[in-house]
């Protein structure tokens, strides 16, 4: 018990350190800076100008397929880098495992493809 706790005591410093740090900052941020508010500071904006339809307007389904698209690739990516470093000491299961991955992944991408979600009009 005495080495696992000697092992992971620096991460569980550095923990404890961001967490008080973090704390501090936002403190400090919350009694130094003045908290007066006017007209101006507390109207809703849109890049500067004043907003020009109502915010709860419905968006095109494209933006979300879009949006799921960039989160599947992007959590591919984090599987990828770890399984490339590994790569070498890995067994022929961890290759053909990651390797069917990337196919049904791929598989996933061509059909949104033709399916013309990627399309703009």
């Amino acid at each position: 018990m005495n080495i696992i706790f000697l092992e992971y005591s620096t991460i569980l410093l550095f923990f404890s350190f961001a967490a008080v740090l973090s704390f501090v900052i936002f403190l400090l941020s919350y009694f130094l800076i003045s908290q007066k508010s006017n007209q101006e500071k507390v109207s809703a904006y849109e890049c500067g100008f004043n907003p020009f339809d109502d915010a709860r307007a419905t968006f095109d389904i494209r933006f979300y397929l879009i949006a799921i698209l960039f989160l599947i690739f992007d959590l591919e990516i984090s599987f990828l880098f770890p399984w490339s470093i590994v790569l070498g000491n890995l067994s022929y299961s961890g290759y053909w495992s990651m390797l069917i991955f990337l196919i049904v992944l791929t598989v996933g991408f061509v059909y949104e493809w033709c399916k013309g979600a990627l399309e703009w009009e």
